[in-house]
């Protein structure tokens, strides 16, 4: 697949939409790069949650390539930003998102294996 182009430029709800196809497709890298560039246009009090979902997409990122340990540190670093911005815009589901990302982390700190299933969470929350 092609990367994604530095000057990526669509609505939130776009990103949201591209980055949850490339989840559902497992290509998690691609996905943060897409959120990375959500994140970089982002108004400033948005830039956390952007920030925190490029992160999680990393998080899965390490998981699919086998860097446990890597995995586990950027999932706590993901629940914790999104978690810190409330109730998120863009129906982007912050609540299901952080609990997401805490339990991967916990289940890759104990050695549970991980199914690929929970490795493409959804973004937002249904209409």
């Amino acid at each position: 697949m092609p990367r994604i182009p530095d000057d990526l430029d669509l609505s939130p709800e776009g990103y949201l939409r591209y980055a949850q196809h490339l989840l559902d497709a497992g290509l998690a890298f691609h996905a943060h790069e897409v959120l990375e560039a959500a994140w970089k246009s982002a108004p400033e009090d948005e830039r956390s949650l952007w920030q925190g979902l490029a992160q999680l997409a990393v998080g899965i990122t390490h998981i699919q390539r086998g860097n446990i340990r890597g995995a586990a540190t950027v999932l706590k670093r993901a629940a914790g930003r999104i978690g810190e911005s409330g109730r998120a815009p863009y129906r982007i589901d912050a609540v299901g998102l952080v609990r997401c990302a805490d339990a991967l982390a916990d289940d890759l700190e104990v050695g549970a294996e991980i199914s690929p299933g929970r490795l493409s969470p959804r973004l937002q929350r249904a209409t």
